[in-house]
């Protein structure tokens, strides 16, 4: 248990104030401890390698579990294989192909870890984490671990909800909650209590050619490094593709490329980037951001959303 934590250290931005106490589970039954001694209304924020989360200046009031280092469990179960939220898309990637399976190496594009990934259904390339889940390990708030399928979820475009009601234990949705499309999400998603935080998955792959799933891994990590800006804290692509465009080109054509807020900036090599350029604040991370979607929608009508996760106060 740490206090008075710098998130700066913990997240990909390398901005922001300190977590009130951080905690880092030795593993998933130390977790499940630790969560059973929380008293009920103590706010929690369960993080990875934290690329896609901006915590404000003023700092998180509150507990972050930090599951990096900690749930990193990666074994094969019969013909699924099975993944805790603590592992990266990269290794996970890499440990499909080594045991002659496909399907997984997309993956390796995605800075981040299983949690995330399953949390905001993050892919690219043409392809999306829940495309391969068959199901889910998740953990209460009171230390309960749960399974559940895919068909409990409300799965859309960076988008995933419990039906019914975000991890509180309602139950399934009615046929007609469950017939209705998933609702759009906000333009910032304020930090809701998380009841409920996903730990592992088993996740459904076919059997294929390791070399080329190798040589596939190796082209995909040549091309992010080729289009994206890797040598400067980021938090990957900042706004969701609005349906049937793409978010970089908008940004890019409202001549953004380059604009800087203090030591926030548009990267130059990819315009759905933010980067810290120099000892950004949180506020600069997220002036510029509410900058370029203010700019894109007066200039084209298009109202972007970001994917980044925001938190914590402001000073």
């Amino acid at each position: 248990m740490l206090h008075d934590e710098p998130m700066s250290r913990h997240t990909s931005w390398r901005a922001g104030g300190s977590a009130q106490r951080l905690y880092r589970p030795a593993d998933l039954a130390d977790l499940q401890a630790f969560l059973r001694q929380l008293p009920a209304d103590e706010p929690l924020l369960a993080v990875g390698l934290g690329s896609n989360l901006l915590v404000r200046d003023g700092g998180f009031r509150g507990t972050v579990l930090l599951m990096h280092g900690a749930l990193n469990d990666l074994r094969m179960g019969g013909d699924l294989l099975y993944v805790q939220a603590g592992v990266a898309g990269a290794k996970l990637a890499r440990f499909a192909a080594a045991n002659n399976f496909c399907g997984a190496e997309f993956f390796a594009g995605i800075p981040g870890t299983l949690g995330g990934m399953l949390a905001m259904n993050a892919g690219c390339y043409g392809s999306e984490t829940w495309q391969q889940v068959q199901r889910v390990q998740v953990l209460t708030r009171s230390g309960e671990l749960l399974e559940r399928v895919p068909q409990e979820y409300e799965i859309g475009y960076r988008h995933v909800a419990l039906k019914g009601g975000e991890g509180r234990g309602k139950g399934k949705a009615t046929e007609r909650e469950a017939s209705l499309p998933p609702s759009p999400p906000p333009i910032f998603e304020e930090f809701l209590p998380q009841e409920e935080f996903f730990v592992g998955a088993w996740l459904s792959l076919e059997t294929g050619d390791v070399e080329k799933a190798r040589q596939d891994i190796k082209a995909l990590m040549e091309k992010r490094s080729a289009s994206q800006p890797l040598r400067q804290p980021n938090a990957g692509s900042v706004f969701r593709n609005p349906p049937g465009d793409h978010a970089a080109r908008l940004i890019e054509g409202c001549g953004l490329k380059g604009k800087h807020i203090g030591g926030a900036q548009v990267s130059e090599k990819h315009a759905n980037f933010i980067v810290n350029a120099g000892d950004a604040t949180a506020a600069d991370i997220e002036s510029l951001i509410e900058e370029v979607r203010a700019t894109v929608e007066r200039k084209t009508g298009v109202q972007l959303h970001p994917e980044v996760r925001i938190v914590g106060e402001r000073i």
